[in-house]
């Protein structure tokens, strides 16, 4: 089976690899404390099925509890090292088979090897909290090579760290009027896309949550980076094919043979 893409919203996506389902970052929430979700439908039940779940950083719109909670048991859950001190609601879920992970550390779920890789992103639940775990990236390993970003900004260790891959989820926006550090926008992800040199990539972490009562702060940081991505990415890395997806979308990218 060809490896598919689909983007959910936000930084949540289904990889399917070798015929194992993987999810980033599962978000399935209408509303998030001060956040809305303003630009496609919550993702359905069938987004919820997944073999193995991918969690980057502790932030909460990325390691989302009740979204977790969803999951089917036994299915397996990769955090940052150090998460459930951190985050107790984790604790609870102990229907999901949990396994914590440092740059470096590498799993197999079935044919699969997932590797986790540094991102330069806080990792802290909060901006204040008294524990810090890694924030990471991940390399699904399979019939493609998938590097899954989560939140980080550029680095200059990032190509040697992360490898050769086929296809690159790369983050290009936000939920806020503002990036502060550890992000890419749509600029610094094309730049991402020179150092990696994938085949194909695919924009997310754009365009689905918003700050409440803010729909008329910055609107273009809302609207704009996945297309401005494809603007850039065309001057800066043209052998990259970028598959822009709405909310919801499939693609099978072309990979090596």
């Amino acid at each position: 089976m060809p490896v598919e893409i689909t983007w959910w919203g936000h930084a949540t996506c289904t990889v399917e690899d070798s015929n194992v389902r993987v999810l980033t970052d599962p978000l399935f929430a209408r509303r998030l404390a001060h956040l809305r979700r303003r630009r496609g439908a919550v993702p359905p039940p069938d987004a919820w099925r997944a073999d193995v779940a991918l969690v980057s950083h502790l932030h909460a719109d990325h390691l989302h509890v009740p979204s977790l909670a969803r999951l089917a048991p036994g299915t397996r859950l990769l955090v940052p090292r150090g998460a459930p001190r951190t985050v107790p609601g984790l604790r609870r879920l102990a229907h999901l088979r949990l396994t914590e992970m440092s740059p470096g550390d590498e799993t197999d779920v079935g044919p699969l090897r997932i590797r986790a890789v540094p991102a330069e992103h806080d990792g802290r639940r909060l901006p204040v909290g008294p524990h810090r775990s890694p924030a990471l990236g991940y390399v699904v390993e399979g019939e493609a090579r998938t590097y899954f970003a989560g939140d980080t900004g550029l680095f200059e260790a990032m190509a040697k760290e992360v490898g050769p891959v086929d296809v690159a989820l790369l983050p290009v926006g936000g939920w806020g009027p503002y990036l502060g550090e550890g992000h890419l926008d749509a600029g610094r992800a094309a730049e991402a896309l020179t150092r990696l040199a994938p085949r194909s990539a695919v924009p997310v972490h754009y365009g689905t949550y918003w700050p409440i009562g803010m729909d008329a702060v910055r609107p273009h940081e809302f609207h704009a980076p996945g297309e401005e991505f494809v603007r850039r990415a065309a001057q800066c890395a043209p052998a990259v094919a970028v598959h822009r997806l709405a909310h919801g979308e499939s693609v099978r990218p072309a990979v090596a043979p």
